[in-house]
Order: C-alpha cells, then sequence, then structure tokens
C-alpha cells in the first residue's frame, strides 16, 4: 500500500510487523533460515500486512495488537511463499534486486522453501482462532486456482474478460481481501464494519493487479525492477491485451497476427505499443478506476479516521502510476 505516507500508527505496526516475520520464520538450522529469510531481508512495501494493520487501525490504535501483528506476518508469509513458487513457474533470476531463490539454490529448494513459509502461516492463523485459519486456508486455495486459471489461459487470443478476472480475483485479490478481514477479526471490529474492509481489500486487489498488468506494457525495465512485457512473452494476456484485441482497429488486427504462440525476435516492443494504439490501456485504466471507487465507496460504513483515509488515499494513488500513460 505505500508509497503513500502511512499514519504513525501503521508505520509502527509494521516496523512490529518486519521483526516478527524473522522470529516467525526462525529455525535452529542456517540453511533453512538462509532460505527461508531471502526475500525476506530483502526488503519490499508490506501492502498485505499494512492492511490487515490499517483494517484494526480503523477502530483506533489499541486495536493494534500483538495478533493483528501476527495476523500481518501471516498474510505477508503467504504472499512471500508464493513468490518463491512464481518464480519456479516463471524460471525468474531476480526478485526485488536479489537473486532469486530457484537461481540461487535451485527448484526443488525454492518450492520447499515456499512450502514451509506456507505452513508456517499457517500456523499462526491456527493460534488466531478457527476463523481466521480457515480463511487463510480458503484464500491459499482461491490463490492457486487463479495461478490455475491464467496458466490455462496462456497464449488464447479469445480469452475472455471473465477468465481474466477470475484470475486476478483469486490470485490477488482474494489476499488483499483476506488481510483486511483477518486484521479486522483480530481486532474484533463489528460484523459490518469487517465486511466493508473485506470489499475494500478486494476491490484494492482487482484495481492493483489490473494496474500492475497496465505496467507491464506501459513502463520500462528499470522502472518495474524487472523485464518489462514479462506477461506477453508468457503468453499470458490481460485486461488491457484483451481489450486492444476485442478493438476491431487495424492496431488490433496486427496484434492478433503477432500474439497467440510465442513471440518471435523483436516483436515484444511492436505488441506493447500495438496495445496502446489500439486503446487497450486507456480502457483498463477505467476499470481500475472503477474498483478503485468501489473500494473508497467500501469505507463509507467504517467512517472517517487516520487510517481510513490513509486506506482511501491509497487506492487512490493506484491510479496515479498509469493515468498519464493512458
Amino acid at each position: 500500500m505505500p508509497p503513500v505516507a502511512a499514519p504513525s500508527v501503521v508505520a509502527d505496526g509494521l516496523v512490529r510487523v518486519e521483526k516478527a516475520l524473522l522470529e516467525a520464520v526462525s529455525t535452529a538450522d542456517e540453511f533453512v533460515d538462509g532460505v527461508s529469510t531471502h526475500l525476506i531481508r530483502a526488503g519490499g512495501k508490506r501492502q498485505r500486512p499494512a492492511m490487515a494493520v490499517a483494517a484494526a487501525a480503523t477502530a483506533g490504535a489499541d486495536r493494534v495488537t500483538d495478533d493483528v501483528i501476527r495476523g500481518g506476518v501471516a498474510v505477508e508469509l503467504v504472499q512471500v511463499g508464493s513468490l518463491y513458487h512464481d518464480d519456479v513457474i516463471d524460471e525468474a533470476e531476480t526478485r526485488r534486486d536479489v537473486e532469486s531463490v530457484n537461481a540461487r539454490w535451485g527448484n526443488l529448494v525454492a518450492i520447499l522453501a515456499g512450502d514451509f513459509l506456507l505452513a508456517r502461516a499457517s500456523e499462526l492463523a491456527a493460534d488466531l482462532g478457527i476463523e481466521v485459519a480457515g480463511l487463510l486456508a480458503a484464500t491459499i486455495g482461491r490463490m492457486t486456482a487463479g495461478e490455475m486459471v491464467e496458466i490455462s489461459g496462456a497464449f488464447d487470443l479469445d480469452r475472455s474478460e471473465d477468465s481474466y478476472l477470475t484470475s486476478i480475483t483469486g490470485k490477488t485479490a482474494a489476499l488483499f481481501s483476506a488481510s483486511a478481514r483477518i486484521g479486522a477479526i483480530v481486532a474484533g471490529l463489528p460484523r459490518p464494519a469487517i465486511d466493508a474492509v473485506t470489499a475494500y481489500g478486494h476491490n484494492y486487489g482487482m484495481a492493483f493487479q489490473i494496474v500492475d498488468d497496465i505496467l507491464d506494457l506501459v513502463a520500462s525495465d528499470d522502472e518495474l525492477g524487472k523485464p518489462a512485457g514479462h506477461d506477453l512473452v508468457e503468453g499470458v494476456y490481460t485486461l488491457p491485451v484483451l481489450r486492444a484485441l476485442a478493438n476491431g482497429s487495424d492496431a488490433a488486427i496486427e496484434l492478433r497476427r503477432l500474439l497467440g504462440a510465442p513471440l518471435s525476435d523483436g516483436s515484444l516492443d511492436a505488441a506493447r505499443d500495438l496495445v496502446r494504439l489500439s486503446h487497450g490501456v486507456r480502457e483498463a485504466v477505467d476499470v481500475a478506476e472503477s474498483y478503485v471507487r468501489s473500494a473508497v465507496a467500501a469505507l463509507d460504513a467504517v467512517g472517517q479516521t487516520d487510517a481510513t483515509g490513509w486506506m482511501t488515499a491509497t487506492a487512490q494513488g493506484l491510479l496515479r502510476q498509469v493515468a498519464s500513460r493512458a
């Protein structure tokens, strides 16, 4: 949720999360510790624990208890564990400006380390009660199913928007939604407030992924910290691409000719340009904006606090990343 400056209650909570993350995966084995903390020590925006802390803080700073911090740690361990697995699938060589776990130690170690982090997340969730444990388990299942939906549609020029939205609901929005809900449940918020921040998390997550998919097409390698156009190379046709393909323009026809199979040498930049010419990026920004509006509207049921003000500004900040690029 950064880079919008967080109020002190959220910032202080994230400091506590950072310490607790390392404690949560500490073992008696130096090798296991080195692998399991590799990406944790590399940093990150900690967006999901920030959402858990913020959701709890909507009812006041005193609600950000040690259990809320443990909930934030659990969702971040799910996120990091999923990244270990993603990097194996993508054969990624770097992550967060460091060597990926699979590149350094191999796929087998990366898979096992990802499993270890997911297991530790589940242990923490179990300590927080049956509702939180069940929610986190269901979320991991939804994330996995979302990734499977995405993989099943690789290089499909006729992939539907429903398929795309189903995929990102699982692989991205589910964990943001769960993060907010866990923070609110553990903080003892009333059910209407729990449901409100859950809706915020879902809509934020949808907008977040759409913006991320837009940036993959319009940003540079340096801006992204990873190779731009990765989704096109992998045959993952995201919302801006799907909108461009459906445009019917000459640019859309040319784009359809380029896609549908692995891109030939030198055609990636051409494909990215054609998506922009076909107004796919502009239309995807509009969809992201609708999710941001829904996220902000959901917070009306909670009331105005420092935490909800920050959550609103953070959601709106997503759009600023892409508004000038449409």
